[in-house]
Protein backbone atom coordinates (compact mmCIF):
# COMPACT_ATOMS: atom_id res chain seq x y z
CA UNK A 1 0.00 0.00 0.00
CA UNK A 2 1.14 3.52 -0.81
CA UNK A 3 -0.15 6.15 1.60
CA UNK A 4 -0.12 9.89 2.12
CA UNK A 5 0.04 10.94 5.76
CA UNK A 6 -0.94 14.33 7.10
CA UNK A 7 0.36 14.40 10.68
CA UNK A 8 0.12 17.09 13.34
CA UNK A 9 3.61 18.15 14.48
CA UNK A 10 4.09 20.33 17.54
CA UNK A 11 7.42 20.70 19.31
CA UNK A 12 6.02 21.51 22.76
CA UNK A 13 2.87 22.84 24.44
CA UNK A 14 3.82 26.47 23.83
CA UNK A 15 4.93 26.15 20.21
CA UNK A 16 2.37 26.54 17.47
CA UNK A 17 1.79 23.24 15.66
CA UNK A 18 1.04 22.43 12.02
CA UNK A 19 0.24 19.53 9.74
CA UNK A 20 3.19 17.99 7.90
CA UNK A 21 2.82 15.72 4.87
CA UNK A 22 4.63 12.39 4.52
CA UNK A 23 4.51 9.57 2.00
CA UNK A 24 4.94 5.86 2.66
CA UNK A 25 5.29 3.04 0.16
CA UNK A 26 4.84 -0.71 0.30
CA UNK A 27 3.01 -0.81 3.64
CA UNK A 28 1.55 -4.25 4.38
CA UNK A 29 -2.25 -4.22 4.77
CA UNK A 30 -1.79 -6.70 7.62
CA UNK A 31 0.36 -4.34 9.68
CA UNK A 32 -1.18 -2.37 12.52
CA UNK A 33 -1.53 1.39 12.44
CA UNK A 34 1.21 1.80 15.04
CA UNK A 35 3.51 -0.48 13.06
CA UNK A 36 2.93 1.80 10.09
CA UNK A 37 3.98 4.77 12.23
CA UNK A 38 7.04 2.80 13.33
CA UNK A 39 8.02 2.41 9.67
CA UNK A 40 7.58 6.15 9.16
CA UNK A 41 9.75 6.94 12.18
CA UNK A 42 12.48 4.59 11.00
CA UNK A 43 12.56 6.47 7.73
CA UNK A 44 12.66 9.84 9.48
CA UNK A 45 15.51 8.74 11.78
CA UNK A 46 17.48 7.44 8.78
CA UNK A 47 17.16 10.92 7.24
CA UNK A 48 18.23 12.60 10.51
CA UNK A 49 14.77 14.05 11.06
CA UNK A 50 12.78 14.08 14.29
CA UNK A 51 10.47 11.04 14.58
CA UNK A 52 6.77 11.53 15.22
CA UNK A 53 6.02 11.33 18.95
CA UNK A 54 3.01 9.24 19.93
CA UNK A 55 1.89 7.29 22.99
CA UNK A 56 1.76 3.50 23.14
CA UNK A 57 2.40 0.77 25.67
CA UNK A 58 0.75 -2.64 25.60
CA UNK A 59 -0.30 -2.67 21.93
CA UNK A 60 -3.00 -5.15 22.91
CA UNK A 61 -5.99 -2.83 23.36
CA UNK A 62 -5.65 -2.84 27.14
CA UNK A 63 -3.88 0.34 28.25
CA UNK A 64 -5.58 2.94 26.02
CA UNK A 65 -2.39 4.97 25.68
CA UNK A 66 -2.46 5.01 21.87
CA UNK A 67 -5.16 7.66 21.58
CA UNK A 68 -5.19 9.85 18.49
CA UNK A 69 -7.61 11.20 15.91
CA UNK A 70 -7.48 9.35 12.58
CA UNK A 71 -9.49 10.88 9.75
CA UNK A 72 -11.72 12.64 12.27
CA UNK A 73 -12.40 9.63 14.48
CA UNK A 74 -10.83 8.84 17.86
CA UNK A 75 -8.92 5.57 17.38
CA UNK A 76 -9.75 5.56 13.66
CA UNK A 77 -12.60 4.45 11.39
CA UNK A 78 -13.17 1.00 12.93
CA UNK A 79 -15.40 0.42 15.98
CA UNK A 80 -14.73 -1.04 19.44
CA UNK A 81 -10.94 -1.00 19.01
CA UNK A 82 -7.95 1.11 20.00
CA UNK A 83 -5.37 2.42 17.52
CA UNK A 84 -3.02 -0.50 18.16
CA UNK A 85 -5.79 -2.86 17.03
CA UNK A 86 -6.50 -0.90 13.84
CA UNK A 87 -5.03 -2.58 10.77
CA UNK A 88 -4.03 -0.93 7.52
CA UNK A 89 -6.46 -3.08 5.55
CA UNK A 90 -9.13 -0.66 6.75
CA UNK A 91 -7.60 1.87 4.35
CA UNK A 92 -7.13 1.81 0.58
CA UNK A 93 -4.04 2.12 -1.54
CA UNK A 94 -3.37 5.82 -2.20
CA UNK A 95 -5.46 7.06 0.73
CA UNK A 96 -4.62 10.27 2.56
CA UNK A 97 -4.74 9.73 6.32
CA UNK A 98 -5.05 12.71 8.66
CA UNK A 99 -3.61 12.05 12.12
CA UNK A 100 -3.88 14.48 15.04
CA UNK A 101 -3.89 14.41 18.86
CA UNK A 102 -6.85 14.62 21.24
CA UNK A 103 -8.31 18.14 21.29
CA UNK A 104 -9.37 19.05 24.83
CA UNK A 105 -8.37 21.73 27.31
CA UNK A 106 -8.00 19.09 30.01
CA UNK A 107 -5.63 17.10 27.74
CA UNK A 108 -2.87 19.58 26.82
CA UNK A 109 -0.54 18.53 24.00
CA UNK A 110 2.92 17.43 25.14
CA UNK A 111 4.40 16.92 21.69
CA UNK A 112 3.08 15.88 18.28
CA UNK A 113 0.40 13.22 18.90
CA UNK A 114 1.08 12.81 22.63
CA UNK A 115 -1.22 14.51 25.14
CA UNK A 116 -1.20 14.75 28.92
CA UNK A 117 -4.10 12.61 30.19
CA UNK A 118 -3.17 12.93 33.85
CA UNK A 119 -6.49 14.71 34.44
CA UNK A 120 -8.08 11.25 34.47
CA UNK A 121 -5.63 10.17 37.16
CA UNK A 122 -6.57 13.21 39.23
CA UNK A 123 -10.26 12.28 38.91
CA UNK A 124 -9.52 8.80 40.24
CA UNK A 125 -7.37 10.18 43.05
CA UNK A 126 -10.21 12.50 44.08
CA UNK A 127 -12.74 9.75 44.82
CA UNK A 128 -12.66 6.94 42.28
CA UNK A 129 -11.88 4.22 44.78
CA UNK A 130 -13.20 2.38 47.86
CA UNK A 131 -11.52 3.64 51.04
CA UNK A 132 -13.49 1.72 53.67
CA UNK A 133 -12.07 -1.47 55.16
CA UNK A 134 -13.84 -4.29 53.34
CA UNK A 135 -11.71 -7.04 54.84
CA UNK A 136 -10.09 -9.90 52.96
CA UNK A 137 -11.65 -11.60 49.96
CA UNK A 138 -14.99 -13.13 51.06
CA UNK A 139 -16.08 -16.66 50.27
CA UNK A 140 -17.96 -17.06 47.03
CA UNK A 141 -21.62 -16.05 47.24
CA UNK A 142 -21.28 -14.95 50.88
CA UNK A 143 -22.38 -11.45 49.82
CA UNK A 144 -25.51 -11.80 47.65
CA UNK A 145 -25.25 -9.56 44.58
CA UNK A 146 -27.83 -9.69 41.82
CA UNK A 147 -26.29 -10.90 38.57
CA UNK A 148 -27.76 -7.90 36.76
CA UNK A 149 -25.81 -5.46 38.94
CA UNK A 150 -22.65 -7.56 38.89
CA UNK A 151 -22.74 -7.64 35.08
CA UNK A 152 -23.37 -3.89 34.84
CA UNK A 153 -20.50 -3.19 37.21
CA UNK A 154 -18.13 -5.39 35.21
CA UNK A 155 -19.22 -3.76 31.94
CA UNK A 156 -18.43 -0.33 33.38
CA UNK A 157 -15.10 -1.58 34.73
CA UNK A 158 -14.05 -2.34 31.15
CA UNK A 159 -13.28 1.38 30.70
CA UNK A 160 -9.54 1.80 30.02
CA UNK A 161 -9.41 5.57 30.43
CA UNK A 162 -8.13 6.21 26.91
CA UNK A 163 -9.88 9.58 26.59
CA UNK A 164 -11.72 8.83 23.34
CA UNK A 165 -15.00 9.93 24.95
CA UNK A 166 -13.51 13.33 25.80
CA UNK A 167 -12.00 13.68 22.33
CA UNK A 168 -15.26 12.75 20.61
CA UNK A 169 -17.42 15.13 22.67
CA UNK A 170 -17.92 18.63 21.24
CA UNK A 171 -17.70 19.93 24.82
CA UNK A 172 -14.74 17.71 25.81
CA UNK A 173 -16.85 16.22 28.59
CA UNK A 174 -15.56 13.43 30.83
CA UNK A 175 -19.04 12.30 31.86
CA UNK A 176 -18.78 8.86 30.25
CA UNK A 177 -15.46 8.15 31.97
CA UNK A 178 -16.70 9.37 35.35
CA UNK A 179 -20.04 7.61 34.83
CA UNK A 180 -18.21 4.34 34.18
CA UNK A 181 -16.23 4.71 37.40
CA UNK A 182 -19.34 5.61 39.38
CA UNK A 183 -21.23 2.58 38.01
CA UNK A 184 -18.29 0.25 38.50
CA UNK A 185 -18.04 1.08 42.21
CA UNK A 186 -21.57 2.08 43.23
CA UNK A 187 -23.33 -1.03 41.91
CA UNK A 188 -21.37 -3.25 44.30
CA UNK A 189 -21.91 -3.37 48.09
CA UNK A 190 -18.28 -2.41 48.84
CA UNK A 191 -18.62 0.86 46.93
CA UNK A 192 -22.19 1.73 47.86
CA UNK A 193 -21.23 3.07 51.29
CA UNK A 194 -19.35 6.06 49.81
CA UNK A 195 -21.51 6.44 46.70
CA UNK A 196 -22.91 9.93 47.30
CA UNK A 197 -19.64 11.37 48.57
CA UNK A 198 -17.80 9.83 45.63
CA UNK A 199 -20.04 11.26 42.92
CA UNK A 200 -20.06 14.72 44.48
CA UNK A 201 -16.27 14.86 44.67
CA UNK A 202 -15.67 13.50 41.18
CA UNK A 203 -18.13 15.85 39.48
CA UNK A 204 -16.66 18.85 41.31
CA UNK A 205 -13.14 17.78 40.32
CA UNK A 206 -14.22 17.20 36.73
CA UNK A 207 -15.43 20.80 36.47
CA UNK A 208 -12.28 22.06 38.19
CA UNK A 209 -10.03 20.29 35.66
CA UNK A 210 -11.70 22.01 32.72
CA UNK A 211 -13.84 19.24 31.25
CA UNK A 212 -17.01 20.45 29.55
CA UNK A 213 -20.62 19.56 30.29
CA UNK A 214 -22.58 16.72 28.70
CA UNK A 215 -25.23 17.52 26.08
CA UNK A 216 -26.14 13.89 25.29
CA UNK A 217 -25.05 13.81 21.66
CA UNK A 218 -23.91 10.20 22.09
CA UNK A 219 -20.57 10.72 20.34
CA UNK A 220 -18.73 9.35 23.39
CA UNK A 221 -20.58 6.05 23.29
CA UNK A 222 -20.14 5.77 19.52
CA UNK A 223 -16.36 6.19 19.73
CA UNK A 224 -15.64 4.27 22.95
CA UNK A 225 -13.36 1.31 22.17
CA UNK A 226 -14.86 -0.71 25.01
CA UNK A 227 -18.54 -0.04 24.31
CA UNK A 228 -19.28 1.91 27.51
CA UNK A 229 -22.89 3.07 27.19
CA UNK A 230 -24.73 6.30 27.97
CA UNK A 231 -26.70 4.53 30.70
CA UNK A 232 -23.65 5.08 32.90
CA UNK A 233 -24.07 8.85 32.49
CA UNK A 234 -27.74 8.50 33.47
CA UNK A 235 -26.70 6.58 36.58
CA UNK A 236 -24.12 9.26 37.37
CA UNK A 237 -26.78 11.98 37.10
CA UNK A 238 -29.17 10.11 39.40
CA UNK A 239 -26.44 9.63 41.99
CA UNK A 240 -25.41 13.27 41.73
CA UNK A 241 -28.98 14.49 42.26
CA UNK A 242 -29.23 12.29 45.35
CA UNK A 243 -25.97 13.70 46.67
CA UNK A 244 -27.16 17.27 46.02
CA UNK A 245 -30.64 17.06 47.49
Amino acid sequence: MNLKLKIWRQKDPKTRGKFVNYQLRDISPDSSFLEMLDVLNEQLVSMNEEPVVFDDDCREGICGACGMYINGHPHGPDTLITVCQLHMRKFKDGDTIVIEPWRARAFPIIRDLMVDRSAFDLLIQEAGYVSINTGSAPDANSIPIKKKYADLSMDAAACIGCGACVAACKNASAMLFVGAKISHLTLLPQGEVEALERVSKMVTKMDELGFGSCTNTGACEAECPKGITLTNIARLNRQYYKATF
